[in-house]
């Protein structure tokens, strides 16, 4: 006598096979996470090694440019020697050409690290001079530079220090 499955076997068995399946499925999902997660560990330290790389190289590039100023005013500072030692000599003649030495010396090596003076001959720009006066004069263009107080000036494309200037009105 054969018998006939019952609806409560098949329930069973229809249970365990489902239970199998979910804990294929979820062994696969377990092992999935865990591979993305080795995986976002691993970028982390990566970056984290990266940034610690790139804070080295900025601070040996910048210690590096800070070296290379220091070389290009060594010049003027012996410069300035010279002169303080014609000056305790009461030699006026050779105290002016040292402070124009020194002046011409620490000029060109501001120029080679890339500092240019602001021109003011274009008239008064608000981006790149400083009012501190503005007074009649006859024949003058309102508007135009009469005097520079103090030169300005730019560092690449940016200013540095603005011209202080009396203006024209």
């Amino acid at each position: 006598m054969t018998r006939e499955p019952l609806e409560s076997d098949v329930a069973e068995t229809a249970e365990a096979v489902s239970a199998e399946v979910e804990d294929d499925s979820l062994a696969k999902i377990e092992a999935e996470r865990d591979e993305y997660l080795a995986d976002l560990q691993r970028i982390a330290a990566e970056y984290e090694n990266f940034r610690k790389r790139a804070a080295r190289d900025q601070e040996r590039l910048v210690a590096h440019a800070h070296e290379r100023l220091v070389r290009e005013l060594l010049p003027v500072l012996d410069d300035l020697e010279r002169t303080l030692e014609a000056a305790e000599r009461h030699e006026e003649a050779a105290l002016v050409d040292g402070v124009r030495l020194v002046e011409r010396s620490l000029r060109k090596a501001l120029e080679k690290e890339g500092l240019a003076e602001i021109a003011t001959d274009a008239g008064f720009d608000p981006h790149v001079h400083e009012a501190l006066l503005t007074k009649p004069q006859e024949g003058a263009e309102p508007g135009s530079v009469l005097e520079v107080v103090q030169r300005g000036y730019r560092l690449g494309g940016k200013v540095v220090r603005p011209a202080r200037v009396i203006v024209a009105e």
